[in-house]
Formats: C-alpha cells, structure tokens, sequence
C-alpha cells in the first residue's frame, strides 16, 4: 500500500519566473528562500511520486469543456508559459490508475486525460518543490530523474524528475466546484492513495493562491470584453495564439507595489489549515472568499483538497506578501522545515 508522506502548500505565480529577485531581500525573495528549504526537507523524505494538485489558467481546460476536475494518467506536458518548463512531464501510472478507481469508487468521475498539457499552476510549484526545473529555487534537492518507481509508476511521460500525479482542479472558470466538494474529494483522494496498490512513498503538492486580484473570466460577466469571452470559450482551436496575445496584458500587471494584497486574511487562511479546520474556509462561500481574496483566490482549493487528503494539518508556514508579483505568497507543510 502506499504511504501519504505529506503535504506541501504553496503558492505560484507567473512573476516568479518573469520578475525574480536578484537577491532574498528583493520582493519574492524570501518567499524561494523558503521554498528551497521545503525542497530540501522534501529530498530528505524521499518521495517516490508525487501527487499535484493545481489549477489550470486557460492554457488546457475551455468553456468548450470546462471539467471541474481533470486526472492525468500516462503522458503530462509543461506549457510553457510565463517561463515555465514546457515539454515532456514523468507521469506515475503506476500511482494514477489507483487513484483514478479510488475516485470513482468514491462517487467522483473525474474527467481522465492520457495526454494532459499543465501550465505553471502545476509545473512551477512540482518544480519549486521537487527542486528541478525552471521553477525551482537555489539549493533545492531535485528527486531521482528518469527512473522507475515502486508498483510500476514508471515515468511513462518522458522527462526527468520525480514521477507525478497531475490533478487539476478548475479554478479559475465559474461556476466552480464548490469547496466543500474540493474538501471531500480530497478525503476520498487520500483514501484512494492509502489503498493503492504502490509499494511507495507518496508527497502531495498543493499549487495556488493566496490572495491575488484578477479580472472576471465568466461568460456571463458583461464586464468581460468580447475578444475575452471568445478566447476562453473557443481557446482550445489555437491556444497558443491566445497565450501569445494574454500575456504581455499579465506582464503589464507585475512590479507595482501597490497591488492589493490581503495579507491579514492570507494569514488567517494559513492559520485554518494549521488548525485542521477546512470549515470556515468552505462557509466563506465564492462571494466571501472574492471578497477577502479576489477571483484569484479560489485557488486556495488545491490547499482544501491536499489537506483534506493528507488528513492533517500544516506544521509549518511561511508567508511573504508580494504585491509585485500581485499575489501573497504562501507555504504550508505538514511536516516540519529546518
């Protein structure tokens, strides 16, 4: 059976990639800092997989389709944007498979993918945290590249790193799950690891969040301009194109800082899930949590999901507000960092 190791919580951002600091005590710098002592607890426990669980930013899911929930099982693909690693990801079959019936068995029918692309809501954080890649922060501990791990899970998707699990969890396309039901699919998720038949060590990845304000992606919003609502709606016949034309509008909105970030409710958050306590989170409803967060906080469902699966609570946090990067920049795990 394999063995939940656990949970690290952790913020992105595209500007972590685009705007890095020179030095940790530029904006963000603390913030890898931090991550980087998390990747080196992380090469100490010795995951054999990994499971993350992130959001998607237009660059995969669309209104054509917009699933609440997607699982990947044999090949994973970067994006590549905002200077994220693109190119092939090591995808855990061996591990995926399992949790695929765990779900199911569960009563949740995720949408499946044997050729999922992740953007950097999936690829900076498993980079971050895994300590390869791009994403990831000096004097990170990278895990054993392209290998074979216990119960099969080889890494089928090419690539080197430590085999993953994506799980992408929309967040960014109302309507959204709700997060009492990113809280149970995460307790059947945990179970479903718990049961599988993978002799190995297992870490959860939780990407997203914290506060962050972003524009409205909804069709039925009239605020969203009409080459908007095209794009998130028929996006998928040249995502690239629409990456190409989104981006340099997501650049212009870096290096302020004054950008609004809610520090105070970023805190309570962090402190929620050190509490064990997923349910005054969920009763904030989607208007509360715009309300202290912004649209770019329903992120925070991946941390619902992870922790709920983990089934304990965080030990250790950090948390750096980054209004350069428009985005409060948390971590949370659930084992302790030196």
């Amino acid at each position: 059976m394999s063995e939940i190791i656990g949970l690290v919580g952790i913020s992105h951002s595209p500007f972590a990639t685009m705007l890095p600091p020179a030095d940790p005590s530029e904006p963000g710098g603390r913030f890898l800092a931090d991550a980087a002592r998390v990747a080196a607890a992380v090469g100490r426990l010795a995951p054999d997989a990994v499971v993350v669980i992130g959001p998607d930013h237009f660059h995969s899911n669309f209104y054509d389709v917009m699933p609440p929930f997607v699982l990947g099982v044999e090949e994973a693909e970067g994006f590549g944007d905002f200077g994220s690693r693109s190119g092939p990801l090591p995808v855990a079959t061996g591990l995926a498979w399992p949790i695929r019936d765990g779900l199911a068995g569960a009563g949740f029918d995720v949408a499946l993918s044997y050729a999922l692309t992740v953007d950097h809501g999936v690829v900076q954080s498993y980079d971050l945290v895994s300590g390869t890649g791009k994403g990831a922060a000096a004097g990170g501990a990278a895990g054993p590249g392209g290998t074979a791990s216990p119960g099969g899970a080889a890494d089928t998707g090419g690539g080197a790193g430590l085999p993953l699990v994506p799980l992408v969890v929309n967040t960014a396309a109302p309507p959204l799950p709700s997060m009492e039901r990113c809280a149970a699919l995460g307790r059947a998720l945990g179970a479903a690891i718990r049961g599988a038949a993978f002799p190995g060590r297992v870490l959860l990845i939780a990407s997203g969040g914290l506060s962050h304000w972003l524009p409205s992606n909804d069709p039925r919003d009239a605020s969203v301009a009409a080459e908007r609502r095209t794009s998130v709606i028929h996006g998928r016949k040249d995502v690239r194109a629409v990456a190409a034309a989104r981006e340099p509008a997501v650049r212009a909105m870096g290096g302020n800082p004054n950008a609004h970030v809610n520090s105070e409710w970023d805190s309570w958050f962090l402190k929620q899930l050190a509490d064990g306590d997923l349910a005054p989170v969920a009763e904030l409803g989607d208007a509360g949590l715009e309300e202290n967060a912004g649209r770019g906080g329903h992120e925070i469902r991946t941390w619902l999901v992870g922790l709920a699966a983990a089934g304990a609570p965080l030990v250790w946090t950090s948390y750096e507000a980054v209004p350069e990067w428009i985005t409060g920049m948390g971590i949370g795990t659930t084992f302790e960092v030196s």
